[in-house]
């Protein structure tokens, strides 16, 4: 089975305004390459429900793309430059956001990127890299807009982490594999921590999408450049036969940060189409 053609230009539809009146944070909300990545998918589908989206990248020819796939809901999003491994750089980013917004509802943790090799390979600069951009900045974010949510009495916090953080998925990239546990873990403590105080924290573990990082970073990685054969072997691994994209992360994101999910914090939701459930 092909990946299931889809609409290109949008996310998929939207539920009306369940975000109205909300300001939320994403982070990578940019992308390597043209596509849904899923930050991208995130930050628009925030939009297009009501919210107030402040669009993070390092990069800000990134959010160039997002902003134009948002259509009608572009004027929703503030695309802010900012290097989430800095905690000086993410508290000025808060202080700016409360003095522009009010307030911060919802934080979307989806920076990351995987770096191949197991422990013989990997450099240490490289695993030390690793580690900052996928679970340190996840640290940082939540060390600065957890008091705001607090000061608040409530707020949801949603972390993007990966297959690759609950099983092997097809290479070794020990880092990625190690700091995307870390997330899940991080995110069940801080849920137990802060459910008193009416903050729900949860993650979304998508699995082997197609998103810009297929072409752009991880068929170098692992099949030469070659981009069909990595989709055929990671369509392979996956029961439902076809892959996903962003939009398929973003409609679990938003799901979990919503109001629909009151009674859900602490726990994943995997969004892989049945590959983690298979032994093989």
């Amino acid at each position: 089975m092909t990946d299931i053609p889809a609409d290109e230009s949008r996310p998929a539809a939207a539920v009306a305004n369940r975000f109205r009146g909300k300001v939320a944070i994403v982070t990578g909300a940019g992308c390597v390459g043209p596509g849904w990545g899923n930050g991208r998918a995130t930050a628009v589908r925030l939009a297009d429900e009501g919210a107030t989206v402040i669009a993070l990248d390092r990069y800000p020819e990134h959010l160039r793309e997002t902003i134009a796939r948002a259509g009608a809901s572009a004027a929703a999003i503030h695309p802010m430059p900012c290097d989430v491994t800095d905690g000086a750089a993410i508290a000025a980013l808060v202080a700016t956001c409360l003095a522009r917004f009010g307030r911060i509802d919802v934080l979307v943790n989806n920076v990351g990127g995987s770096a191949a090799g197991g422990p013989v390979e990997m450099s240490e600069a490289v695993w030390d890299a690793q580690i900052d951009l996928n679970l340190k900045s996840v640290f940082l974010t939540c060390k600065h807009v957890l008091p705001v949510m607090e000061r608040q009495a409530g707020g949801a916090v949603v972390n993007v982490a990966s297959a690759s953080g609950m099983r092997w998925t097809g290479a070794a990239q020990v880092a990625y594999a190690a700091t995307k546990a870390g997330v899940i873990q991080l995110s069940r403590v801080v849920a137990v921590q802060y459910a008193a105080r009416g903050i729900r924290v949860n993650s979304v573990v998508p699995g082997q999408l197609h998103t810009p990082m297929v072409e752009t970073r991880l068929a170098g990685q692992r099949t030469g450049g070659d981009v069909e054969a990595l989709l055929a072997q990671r369509r392979q691994r996956i029961p439902l036969g076809f892959m996903g994209d962003g939009r398929d992360t973003a409609a679990a994101v938003l799901y979990l940060a919503s109001d629909d999910a009151r009674f859900i914090t602490g726990t994943e939701l995997v969004v892989d189409g049945g590959m983690t459930a298979r032994c093989d």
